[in-house]
């Protein structure tokens, strides 16, 4: 995909007439993506937690952005939600600048980085499944949907990049199963972007929850820690290979294309 065209109207056009698909049980969101509630779910309380999404935007909405990641060895990291409301952080930048041609931002959160994109004149798209989370990133000037990277997408097999920033790569819990979706998004020449934990203990799937700044906690859900370790193999497995691997500011990420 070499022009904005196809892609861009469509999302502008999805984007101004407030069309949407369904959220499912299935349906993640970006920055981190997490899981949506189940039509009928608890979303403010409950034996089981909260939905993950509200206390995610619980901590959006928040003057001073505590999120927390329960580990179920019992460590909590904190998250850094005032890094992704923002401005750019440390390190987006060696990001942005590999971004080629029409852009997906899986998980856009608030927004940072498809702003940005959009402000140097590269044709950009943020989906998230967070309604407050989208609203942000219109604010901060980027196009953005309501979407399941899962679900119906503009410009499906037409995006030159596709950017998993974030840890957005730990989505569902899947690896393989995230990157074999993106390969589908990609055009014949496009890549992924991810970024890689500087330090997965353990890599592979876990059942984590969040803590937020009331101090309620969500329910688990499945995510993943992919590690340098761990990228070629999952790539491998979407049918795509790693063509680089790099660091800025101690942040590493790799670039996925196609054999």
């Amino acid at each position: 995909m070499t022009s904005a065209g196809p892609a861009m109207t469509t999302a502008v056009a999805a984007t101004t007439t407030g069309r949407r698909p369904a959220v499912t049980a299935g349906d993640r969101l970006g920055g981190p993506s997490l899981p949506v509630a189940r039509s009928g779910s608890p979303t403010t309380g409950g034996a089981e937690g909260r939905s993950p999404t509200a206390v995610y935007e619980a901590a959006l909405r928040s003057a001073d952005g505590r999120l927390w990641v329960s580990h179920p060895d019992g460590r909590r990291d904190l998250l850094p939600v005032l890094a992704w409301r923002g401005d750019l952080a440390p390190g987006d930048a060696s990001l942005l600048r590999r971004c080629a041609g029409p852009t997906l931002d899986v998980g856009c959160g608030p927004g940072r980085l498809a702003a940005a994109l959009a402000a140097r004149g590269v044709p950009t798209l943020g989906i998230d499944v967070a309604a407050f989370a989208v609203r942000l990133a219109r604010r901060a000037g980027a196009t953005a949907l309501r979407r399941d990277v899962f679900g119906p997408l503009p410009a499906e097999g037409r995006w030159s990049t596709l950017v998993l920033a974030d840890g957005n790569i730990g989505i569902g819990g899947d690896p393989g199963r995230l990157l074999t979706r993106a390969a589908e998004l990609l055009g014949p020449a496009g890549r992924v972007l991810v970024e890689l934990q500087a330090h997965p203990a353990p890599p592979g799937q876990l059942l984590i929850r969040l803590e937020g700044p009331d101090g309620q906690m969500s329910r688990s859900f499945p995510w993943a820690f992919v590690g340098s370790g761990e990228i070629r193999h999952h790539a491998s497995a979407a049918g795509l290979v790693l063509t680089e691997t790099w660091s800025s500011r101690g942040r590493p990420f790799a670039a996925l294309g196609r054999p």
